[in-house]
This record gives structure tokens, sequence and C-alpha cells, in this order.
């Protein structure tokens, strides 16, 4: 089996076992706690630049089917496992895991000690790492590492306006990394969606006439995205609005509000949220690495509607005035429980009680 290597931003080095595409990538080293759902792990755009680790010791068991891929072109800096499967075993399967990484240009390292590494990331916080089969190669790699970190939504984002057409509501969605399990749900809706690029303008948006605007996941530093700021104070005004992950960190920005980088992030399948107003508890997907200050929020025109029960996190938000909302969490799950998939219903009904309001008032 072929040697490569994990090398880290202090020069420590960590030799494994090569699988996937034969090159190197430097990135952010993160890791998933969820036990299933690699394949959207890889394809979320979310981890666009990010080398992602699995703490679930064995992945690759029920291969790669391409019905559950959250992206067409997945930007994953790497996988870290510390074993993969030499077969799958599936009904779904159409490809192994390795294949699917070499089709995407995808290195992977395998044969490491992820538990012993999660807890010393845990301890020191998420760190900068190269994946390399030479390791001279690594401290170059990972010094260009902070120019493309500004880049991460620009390189997630679609650069063309497209439509997911149907008959229902117009849902505007703006893309900074989009899951395809959002516009799943959206059409289970009958929602008659157009995705614009990240960079649009309040106008742009306008132009499509929407019921609602949907502010989409997406990679990296909420601040390295100021141009949606103002698209998004002037939208707030005039439609309703949903913000998901980073779409949810962008609102509260355009607000007022500040975010922090976390420690190592939350990235899993288990993270249990509570409504603070009712108390109920929905266990939720995650997979970011900022978060919204909770101290910031009070002089804003926000209020926080969910806090994560095991760091207090924030993980939603409302508007005083505005039909508007966001959550960090991932409502679409895929993969991870469907607690939340009810707020997409609560958006829809949100935008119902807007119409609703305006045709009073054109009656008074």
């Amino acid at each position: 089996m072929k040697k490569r290597y994990l090398v880290f931003e202090n020069g420590e080095v960590i030799e494994g076992e090569a699988f996937g595409a034969d090159v190197a990538r430097a990135g952010e080293l993160v890791f998933n706690t969820g036990m299933t759902g690699y394949q959207e792990s890889i394809t979320d755009q979310s981890y666009n630049g990010e080398i992602l680790m699995f703490t679930y010791p064995l992945i690759g068991n029920y291969g790669i089917n391409f019905d559950d891929d959250e992206s067409v072109a997945p930007t994953t800096a790497g996988v870290v496992a510390h074993e993969v499967a030499r077969t799958a075993s599936n009904w779904r399967n159409q490809m192994s895991l390795d294949t699917f990484l070499k089709q995407h240009d995808i290195p992977g390292i395998k044969g490491i000690d992820t538990r012993s590494l999660t807890k010393k990331i845990r301890m020191q916080g998420s760190t900068k790492a190269a994946i390399v089969d030479e390791i001279e190669s690594a401290p170059e790699l990972i010094n260009s590492l902070a120019l493309s970190a500004t880049k991460l939504v620009e390189l997630s984002s679609t650069h063309k306006a497209y439509p997911n057409p149907n008959t229902g509501k117009r849902i505007v969605v703006v893309d900074f990394g989009l899951k395809h399990s959002i516009l799943r749900e959206l059409a289970e809706r009958n929602c008659n969606v157009t995705v614009l690029p990240a960079d649009s303008t309040a106008q742009e948006v306008l132009n499509c006439q929407p019921d609602g605007v949907l502010l989409s996941n997406g990679p990296g530093d909420p601040k390295n995205v100021p141009a949606a700021l103002e698209m998004i104070r002037t939208i707030e005004q005039l439609v309703p609005i949903f913000g998901i992950c980073l779409g949810h960190q962008l609102f509260a920005l355009a607000n007022g509000c500040d975010t922090f980088k976390m420690k190592f992030g939350h990235r899993g399948f288990n993270h249990p949220v509570k409504e603070i107003i009712t108390n109920r508890i929905d266990f939720t997907s995650q997979n970011h690495g900022y978060a919204v200050d909770a101290k910031s929020v009070a002089q804003t025109e926000l209020f926080i509607t969910h806090e994560e029960i095991n760091d207090q996190t924030v993980e939603g938000l409302r508007h005083k005035q505005y039909p508007a909302f966001s959550v960090q969490f991932h409502p679409d799950a895929a993969p991870g429980p469907h607690d939340a998939s009810h707020l997409f219903d609560d958006f829809l009904e949100m935008i119902d009680s807007q119409q609703r309001q305006k045709e009073l008032e054109q009656h008074v």
C-alpha cells in the first residue's frame, strides 16, 4: 500500500496509507462525528477548502450512489479516515468511495488514529494541514491557504442563475454554497425556485418577483462575503427571508451582530438545539466553524430563538420588525435527523401571513 502523509502547519507529520486521488491538497483539518452520511458530507460545499476527518472508524462500507450528492462538483480538500471498506455492500451502491474521490480529484489518507487526532483538535482547536505524498511539498501548500480562504463562497456558488421550476410560491435561493437537499425540500412543497449567485444585488433578487428569499449554507468566514449584507438589509424590508447556516450568519451581520471563529466548530448530526420560547428540543445536522456572538444580538433588531444545549451557541434568530428568521443548523438534514424540517413549512406560512397582511392593508 502506498504511503501518504498528513502534515500539520507546526511541522508534525502523521504517516498513513493513500486512497482517492493522487494529488496533494491543503486545508483546515476538521472532524465530523456522523456515523453515516460520508457522501453527503464530502459533497457539501460548506466543506470547501477543508480536510474532512471522519470520527466513525469505518467509512465507505455502503459505497456511493448518484442520488445523495449535495453538489455536482465537490470541493472538499481531502478525506481522513481510520479505515476504508475494501468492498461496499448496499443495493444503492454504484461505485466505491475510492473511485468517487479519484473522479473528483480529492486525496484521501487512511490508517490514521482518528480518535487521538480528534481529541487533539478538541483540545488545541482546528489547524491547517496538508495531505501529501512528499513531505517537503506541504509547507508551500499550507502557506497558500490564506488567499484562497477569502474566495471560498465565490468558488462554491453558481455563477449563473438557474430555475428549479414548479407551480407554487416563487422562492429565490441565494447560493452561497447550496446543498441540493434544500432544493429537494422546496420542491416537495411545490415551490417555484430560482437560484441566484452569491453576489446578486437586491434589485436582481427583486426582479424575480419572489414571494420569499432563502439564504443558503456555504463555506468559510461570513465576514468574507460583505457584498451580501446590503442586499439582505434591503430585501428583509420587502420580502420574507429564511437563512440557513452561512445564510444565518450573514443575516446576523447584516443586522448589526458579530460573528466569531469557533475552536473546532460543530460538524455532525446529533446536535441538540432548544427552541427557547417552547423548550422544544430538536436533534440537528450541523456543519459550521463560525457562529454568531450572543452578546452582540442584544443591541440589534434581532432576538435569539434557538440555542445549542451543549455550549449555548446561537442557533436561531428572528427579526423583531420584519418577517425574517434564520437557523444555524441544517433543517434539510441529508444526512441527519429530520426533526427541524418543519422550518420550511414555517417559512411558507410566514409568506402566507405576510401576503394576507398586505391584502388587508390594501383594503383599509
